[in-house]
């Protein structure tokens, strides 16, 4: 299979679909690699780590498009990638549909077979590659937060740890998962004081046999999270329902009430957001205030430590990119449950009830989409 790989041009993307590793695997495979010139360099590889892996260099993302099989990229495809997909051609990457309409009809129309990585499964259930990205973007959430706190950035002026004789800021997580344990653990290991609040008693339980009087564990409802929002520092938002939009769990009216020059980061705003005032921002652009209150909302978080994020994200994905074109995706999605999760749109179809119910759309069952 000839696999392609665009140099991504979402605002300040700097990861890249495959590392000049995963590139020599697949050609280990009997597979062939067509790389954008420049795909790379932004996580450190130039164009001869990729001739040296075996790969072709391509002079352009139409050259991509028009010669693979299978396109391997990180963010979703923007409006002029989408035009370049056609029928049959598999894309592996994040999509993130359920907020996002326009994309969703694009891959529709294009009858490509578009496979997510963040609703592929493993056997525990879990988000394996999503995973990798969440722990980046949760502890990026701290980093990120503590630097919005400051009082030229339009924070409240508080150091996060305090310092002898001050109090530490608050420092409050929605979800207990795994980007907001991640980011649990960067706050704490700042010496805030952090409470996580989550809906799973069992997974408080374990955060608490885990982290000990480290770390509050609150059990969720309006109430609590209301009550603790108030009086937060930083509040970050770190839930996520799988492939569907993410809960807007903090309201306009619970915003205008927090403190002046407090820090709201929404890690979920790739699948929405769960902040009703969270709306998606970048790099360029990163923050904006309501009610004095400073929201950070970028799309793409982990981009900003792309090297970093591109390794992360390529031990997790070459496994079942190397099963596509090794069996091509109707037999790979066939032979594999939880790759056959991460399908989400094919030939046309929705094939992710979450998408689906989302736009209100019709859902086709990804087994009838692939002929099982």
């Amino acid at each position: 299979m000839r696999v392609g790989v665009p140099k991504e041009v979402k605002n300040r993307e700097y990861r890249v679909g495959l590392t000049p590793s995963s590139v020599r695997e697949l050609v280990h495979h009997g597979h062939e690699a067509l790389i954008e010139t420049g795909a790379g360099a932004g996580s450190g590889f130039p164009d001869e780590s990729y001739v040296k892996a075996g790969a072709e260099i391509a002079g352009s993302a139409g050259e991509v498009f028009e010669k693979a099989e299978m396109v391997v990229k990180v963010k979703e495809p923007q409006a002029r990638e989408i035009a370049m997909l056609r029928e049959g051609q598999i894309l592996f990457t994040y999509l993130h549909l359920a907020p996002d309409l326009p994309q969703t009809e694009g891959l529709m129309n294009s009858g490509c077979i578009a496979i997510a990585y963040e609703t592929v499964t493993d056997r525990n259930g879990r988000l394996p590659l999503l995973a990798p990205m969440s722990e980046v973007a949760g502890r990026m959430s701290v980093q990120v937060g503590a630097h919005c706190l400051e009082k030229e950035q339009g924070g409240s002026g508080v150091l996060l740890g305090g310092v002898p004789g001050v109090a530490a800021a608050s420092v409050i997580v929605l979800g207990g998962g795994v980007s907001g344990i991640n980011a649990a653990r960067m706050a704490m290991g700042m010496e805030a004081k952090v409470t996580v609040i989550d809906k799973s008693v069992a997974r408080l339980d374990e955060l608490d046999m885990r982290f000990g009087g480290q770390l509050n564990t609150i059990y969720s409802t309006v109430d609590s999270i209301e009550q603790h929002v108030e009086i937060a520092d930083l509040v970050i938002g770190a839930v996520l329902v799988p492939g569907a939009a993410a809960p807007k769990l903090v309201t306009a009216e619970m915003v205008k009430a927090m403190k002046p020059g407090s820090v709201m980061v929404d890690i979920a705003i790739d699948q929405g957001g769960c902040f009703e005032t969270s709306r998606p921002t970048t790099h360029d652009d990163p923050t904006y205030i309501v009610d004095e209150v400073v929201h950070y909302c970028v799309t793409n978080m982990p981009g900003a430590v792309s090297r970093t994020s591109t390794h992360a994200l390529n031990n997790a994905t070459l496994p079942f990119a190397l099963a596509l074109a090794d069996k091509g995706h109707a037999r790979a999605l066939a032979e594999d449950p939880h790759l056959m999760a991460g399908l989400n749109v094919a030939h046309g179809k929705i094939t992710y009830k979450a998408v689906a119910e989302a736009h209100g759309l019709p859902f086709t069952a990804p087994q009838t989409v692939i002929g099982l």
